[in-house]
C-alpha cells in the first residue's frame, strides 16, 4: 500500500496489480489539528489522575518497604542464630550481621562475608531498633518521624521472635 500526500489532493495507491487509484477525498485523508488536540488532552487528563494516585503514597510505599525489610533482617537473624547458637546481643546490635564482632560472646561460626552486606536502615533512613533478652530479639522501625509511638506513618514498626 502506497499513500502519496500532494497539497491539494491526497491519493491513495490500494491495489497495484491493477493500476487503479482511488482518490480519497480531502476531508478524510487525515487527523486533523482539532482531533491530535483531543487525543492529547485525554492522555494528559489520564496521566493526571494516575500520577495524582501514585504520586500521594510515597510514605505508605516506605512502611511497606520497611515491613518487607523486617522479614529480611529477621531471616538473616536466624542464620545467625542456627551459625552461633544465639542471636547477636544487644550491644553487638545488627552491626554483627555485617561484621564479625570482637566483643563477647565472639561467634565461633560465623559466615564468610556476614549475614548482610550493610548496615540496614529503614526506608526513611533511621536505624532500626534491636534488642536481645535470652532466645528472643526485638526489631523494628521507629517509623517516619524516628521517635518511639506515633500514628499513621509516624508509628512504629516491629518484629517480633520467639
Amino acid at each position: 500500500m502506497r499513500i502519496v500526500l500532494k497539497q491539494f489532493h491526497d491519493t491513495v495507491a490500494v491495489g497495484t496489480h491493477k493500476g487503479k487509484r482511488h482518490t480519497v477525498p480531502h476531508a478524510e485523508a487525515g487527523l486533523t489539528l482539532l482531533e491530535m488536540i483531543v487525543v492529547l488532552v485525554i492522555i494528559a487528563i489520564v496521566a493526571t489522575l494516575v500520577g495524582m494516585n501514585v504520586m500521594g503514597r510515597p510514605d505508605q510505599a516506605r512502611v511497606t518497604t520497611t515491613k518487607s525489610n523486617l522479614v529480611t533482617i529477621a531471616g538473616a537473624l536466624k542464620m545467625y542464630r542456627l551459625d552461633n547458637g544465639q542471636y547477636p546481643t544487644t550491644e553487638q546490635g545488627l552491626k554483627a550481621l555485617v561484621q564479625k564482632p570482637a566483643t563477647p560472646p565472639v561467634p565461633s561460626a560465623w559466615a564468610d562475608g556476614g549475614y548482610m552486606e550493610q548496615d540496614p536502615v529503614d526506608a526513611w533512613g533511621n536505624p532500626y531498633v534491636y534488642s536481645a533478652a535470652g532466645g528472643s530479639f526485638e526489631l523494628k522501625s521507629l517509623g517516619k518521624d524516628g521517635k518511639p509511638g506515633g500514628e499513621g506513618v509516624d508509628a512504629d514498626i516491629d518484629s517480633k521472635s520467639r
